[in-house]
């Protein structure tokens, strides 16, 4: 199975973000007519309040899903926009299986990363006492 690598362009497709927006709605939109009371017997004043509420609410989260997406891809690097996703992107660079999907921890970026991490300094813990708590830390 050799697929073409996704790029970053294929993951941010308009339509699918208007589609997670829409989506996003119409459950705001349900939620609101469920709380509401709008499938029970009640009166028709009371079943049409609920609905006008579901559709504010729905249009409501529709513009502020659309909006936070949008500024969630103006923070997207556009030289990057074409470059292949093919490791996590929350690892870490550093991370022994971030280059290589079958890397393993008993390799020499393990012993590397067990190096670094022993040269971490420590931070104290919140039961120790403090004497310097005037001084400020670097």
């Amino acid at each position: 199975m050799t697929d073409k690598p996704t790029t970053r362009k294929d993951l941010m497709k308009p339509v699918q973000l208007l589609g997670l927006a829409f989506v996003a709605a119409l459950f705001a939109g349900f939620v609101t007519l469920m709380s509401m009371g709008f499938f029970q017997s009640r009166p028709a004043d009371q079943i049409q309040n609920a609905l006008i509420v579901a559709l504010v609410a729905a249009g409501a989260t529709f513009i502020v899903v659309l909006v936070s997406v949008a500024l969630m891809l103006l923070a997207v690097d556009p030289a990057k926009v074409t470059a292949t996703v093919d490791r996590p992107l929350l690892l870490p660079k550093d991370a022994p299986d971030a280059t290589t999907p079958g890397a393993s921890a008993a390799g020499p970026a393990a012993g590397a990363a067990a190096t670094a991490a022993s040269e971490r300094p420590v931070r104290p813990s919140a039961e120790a006492p403090d004497d310097d708590a005037a001084t400020p830390k670097a």
